[in-house]
């Protein structure tokens, strides 16, 4: 039986809550073998996540510097998620949200044409500048995910 690779990403401490469960499930099932990549800081908030829910990412990226713009945490976020996608080659990869990390992540795995798992997005409000970014998140990730 072939071992399916998973990237699980996120980047803030509600998108880890939300998503132990999953990564839990796919820990338990030996037929998949997750890949949890961080894209924010590692900090103290996270980490107790972390420690309670028992996550233990494989890449943390650390991209978040003082004052950067969107545009920025975009960039560094793309670049960041190369080196997972070559070294891990996963067959899948799982986003939650509507944040910047979500759509970063399944942007970088549709340059690597891997298949995206859209993982609640939250509410629609059909108002592209609100809540701003969040809105047109979820619709590019709509148009990116299976």
């Amino acid at each position: 039986m072939a071992v399916l690779k998973i990237t699980v990403g996120f980047g803030t401490r509600l998108e880890a809550i939300k998503m132990a469960p999953v990564i839990s499930q796919l820990q338990d099932l030996e037929e998949f073998r997750p890949c949890v990549v961080l894209t924010a800081k590692h900090g103290s908030m996270l980490d107790q996540v972390f420690d309670i829910l028992h996550i233990e990412p494989d890449y943390d990226l650390n991209i978040m510097q003082p004052g950067q713009s969107l545009t920025e945490i975009t960039r560094r976020a793309l670049v960041g998620l190369e080196e997972p996608r070559r070294s891990e080659s996963p067959d899948m990869a799982l986003v939650q949200g509507d944040t910047t990390t979500a759509f970063v992540g399944g942007l970088a795995a549709f340059y690597h044409q891997t298949p995206i798992g859209h993982i609640e997005a939250g509410l629609r409000t059909r108002d592209k500048y609100n809540p701003y970014t969040k809105e047109v998140n979820r619709h590019f990730l709509d148009v990116l995910a299976y």
